[in-house]
C-alpha cells in the first residue's frame, strides 16, 4: 500500500505524477526542477541557484512527509553539462554534510523538462 505525497511547499507536478510515495517504510521522491512554487516560474540565474532552487523544493516535499533531509538514503542527479559538476556539488553539500550523505550518482543527460540544467529525485527511509 502506497500514500500520496504533495507538498503545499513545493511547486506544482507539471505532468501526471505525485511530489512523492510513501510505501514500505521508504519515500520516493520524483524528480524536482528549479521551479519556485510561489510563482511557478523557473529559476535560472544560473547553476548555483538553479541547484539551491531544486534542493529546497527537494527539502520541502522531504518535510512535508514528517522526514529531514537526514533521512535521505539515495539522490539521482541529472545534469545538461558536466561542467557544472563542482558548482553543483558545492551547493548540494549545504544540504547534505559529508558525514551523514546520502548515496548518489550524478549523470549527464541530453535534455531535461522545460530545458533546465538539473533535475535531483531522492529516497528517503522512515526510522524504524
Amino acid at each position: 500500500m502506497k500514500t500520496v505525497i504533495n507538498s503545499p511547499d513545493a511547486p506544482a507536478a507539471i505532468g501526471p505524477y505525485n511530489h512523492a510515495n510513501k510505501g514500505c517504510g521508504l519515500l520516493f521522491v520524483s524528480g524536482q526542477i528549479a521551479l519556485n512554487p510561489a510563482t511557478q516560474q523557473l529559476v535560472l540565474d544560473d547553476i548555483a541557484a538553479e541547484t539551491q532552487q531544486v534542493l529546497e523544493n527537494l527539502k520541502a516535499i522531504v518535510e512535508t512527509a514528517g522526514l529531514s533531509l537526514i533521512d535521505v538514503v539515495k539522490c539521482t542527479v541529472f545534469v545538461r553539462d558536466m561542467a557544472d559538476y563542482a558548482v553543483i556539488n558545492g551547493v548540494y553539500a549545504r544540504y547534505f554534510e559529508q558525514a551523514t550523505a546520502p548515496a548518489r550518482e550524478l549523470v549527464q543527460v541530453v535534455a531535461l523538462p522545460r530545458s533546465v540544467n538539473v533535475e535531483i529525485s531522492a529516497i528517503a527511509a522512515y526510522p524504524v
